[in-house]
């Protein structure tokens, strides 16, 4: 019986976990219909109703509550030995996914990580583009990378990167024929580029500090809007208004005289970015790895 039904257990805890039969048959690489057919033959031959479905989730029904309830802490503790024993070997191995910004992967991430990808031919490293604050089970990855180290309960937050500050810049041509704001709310008058954040479609707000602490936040209006940053500074560049960028993606247009800043001492430096993991994670031997390269051990900027 445990051996005709072991393969259908794992399916039904992997539907449970994603509440969703196509995640889950994406997880487990088979297709939708066959998963499908999986679990209706385990209810079939425990004579049982596992998962409530409906036409926008799947949830266990109580039966396959307790069922999981018994199934998921065995599950976990054969996978917590195939990793050990993976840990024992000499190569580092597996595949490590990360959800981060193209500009975390670009200035951090890759120069960091394309020498482990050297040294250790058996580690494979995905990257994941995402701007917002990715759910990493629904995404299916290791970690993320976001700015600061407040996290959610159950995850654990380490620091890979130095503070960043967000700077305000422009091509010189636009500010000869525009002039430059005195203070955040000149920009109003002025054309600027537009970052749409992905995670809920909103225009991104500008975040200044006024000299007694204190936060402002203006929304700007421009022609030209991207969900990703680099476009954004090459529009600057080419003259299509001001745009809020990092100081170090900056930092070469503004050496060369392509770019200059305005509104500099209202800029505050930030928290830098901070690598995200699940806490319960029993890190394998690829992602102990790439966390030993990410980890800053550098006082803060």
């Amino acid at each position: 019986m445990l051996r005709e039904n072991i393969n259908d257990l794992i399916a039904l805890a992997a539907v449970a976990e994603e509440r969703s039969f196509t995640r889950a048959a994406a997880r487990l690489n088979v297709s939708q219909s066959a998963l499908s057919h999986t679990i209706k033959g385990l209810e079939q031959r425990l004579g049982m109703r596992l998962l409530t479905r409906t036409t926008r989730s799947v949830a266990p029904t109580i039966e396959g509550e307790d069922l999981l309830a018994t199934l998921t802490p065995c599950f976990e503790m054969i996978e917590s030995r195939l990793r050990a024993l993976n840990d024992a070997r000499d190569q580092p191995t597996g595949t490590v996914r990360i959800a981060a910004t193209e500009y975390a992967i670009e200035t951090l991430l890759w120069p960091k990580l394309s020498p482990v990808l050297k040294q250790h031919p058996a580690i494979n490293i995905e990257f994941v583009m995402d701007y917002g604050y990715t759910d990493l089970a629904e995404a299916q990855c290791d970690a993320g990378v976001r700015y600061g180290e407040q996290v959610s309960e159950g995850m654990i937050s380490m620091r890979i990167g130095p503070d960043e500050r967000m700077i305000c810049v422009a091509a010189p041509a636009y500010f000869d024929a525009a002039g430059k704001p005195a203070t955040p709310q000149d920009l109003s008058d002025h054309r600027c580029v537009n970052l749409r954040l992905s995670t809920h479609g909103a225009l991104y707000a500008w975040e200044f500090e006024d000299a007694d602490g204190s936060e402002i936040r203006v929304k700007v209006q421009g022609q030209a809007c991207f969900n990703t940053i680099n476009p954004v500074l090459q529009a600057a560049r080419d003259g299509h208004g001001i745009a809020m960028v990092p100081e170090r993606l900056a930092q070469p247009h503004l050496d060369s005289g392509a770019l200059h800043v305005c509104l500099d001492s209202y800029c505050p430096l930030f928290p830098g970015f901070h690598l995200y993991y699940p806490s319960r994670l029993r890190p394998s031997s690829a992602f102990g790895v790439v966390l030993d390269a990410l980890r800053d051990n550098k006082q803060r900027s």
